[in-house]
């Protein structure tokens, strides 16, 4: 915010720019018109590779995270990285229209995947991204290949009372001190990107409406999930129990690879997750469908 109190959009467009400047050169950016407003993607790697779509996390996240990963991944996949509409980022709403439950997030899905001309598309996400895309598998399997979850929120498990506490005050009164404190006491202390810490900064009080929240997915839709998933956990996560969510996609998937990630936090995800993150997701993308 400004001294006068509004929004320094400007300020916000900048920093995530310069966080795009991290992406391969080749990269292009389209504006998928929705039923809920122009949805922005970053796309990179062969026009006529296997499409990856990707959902960044809820909050102060956008496509732009994805920067460490999207090379990798780009390699052999045609990468299409989303801003999630209403939140951060370039996606641009739709006046008086936004998602408000789950099925308006499947219908915002299918619109963007029919104007980016995909039948369908292997599908990630992370934290509440991988909240979006399970959900969005379970309704819509056909139109998803293989599904990869990035430390899945109220996915397989709950969320720790301290993180909610932690998390309150900025969640109340975004500020950018109030997201950096967050974010220092979520990842321990960790070196993070500046130009990542800077994006975060100023997208507090960015003017999002309430995200689309919701349930866990049911036990008995999970033991029917038909995509094969990979759940990759970060292990110094203090938004969950890794363990919990690793029993809990381990007992309700049929097939599911899960994989815990040492020394990564939650929220350091996917910026500044390992190599091996990326040569996972790439493994498990190359393997068999169904």
């Amino acid at each position: 915010m400004n001294a006068r109190g509004t929004y320094d959009m400007d300020g916000f467009l900048a920093a995530y720019d310069k966080v795009m400047a991290k992406w391969p050169a080749s990269r292009e950016a389209a504006t998928v018109p929705t039923p809920f407003g122009a949805t922005h993607v970053n796309m990179c790697g062969p026009a006529d590779g296997p499409p990856l779509l990707l959902l960044p996390g809820g909050g102060s996240a956008t496509s732009a995270s994805w920067y460490r990963q999207a090379a990798e991944l780009s390699h052999a996949h045609r990468l299409y990285a989303v801003d999630l509409i209403g939140a951060p980022g370039r996606s641009t709403p739709a006046a008086g229209r936004r998602p408000r439950t789950i099925a308006d997030l499947v219908t915002w899905l299918d619109a963007l995947l029919k104007g980016l001309g995909l039948a369908e598309a292997d599908l990630g996400g992370h934290s509440y991204g991988a909240w979006i895309a399970l959900h969005y598998a379970l309704r819509a399997p056909h139109r998803v290949r293989r599904l990869v979850l990035l430390d899945p929120t109220q996915c397989f498990a709950g969320f720790k009372p301290a993180y909610v506490l932690h998390a309150l005050p900025m969640l109340l009164r975004p500020t950018p001190r109030r997201v950096r404190t967050f974010l220092e006491w979520e990842t321990g202390g960790a070196s993070l990107d500046p130009d990542w810490l800077a994006l975060q900064e100023t997208a507090a009080g960015f003017p999002a409406p309430r995200p689309v929240t919701g349930p866990r997915p049911q036990p008995i839709a999970l033991r029917r999930l038909q995509p094969p998933v990979l759940v990759l956990l970060a292990g110094d996560s203090r938004t969950h129990d890794p363990a919990k969510v690793a029993a809990g996609a381990a007992a309700l998937l049929p097939q599911v690879t899960t994989t815990t990630l040492p020394h990564v936090s939650h929220h350091a995800l996917p910026h500044a997750a390992p190599p091996e993150a990326s040569r996972g997701i790439t493994d498990f993308l190359s393997g068999p469908v169904g």
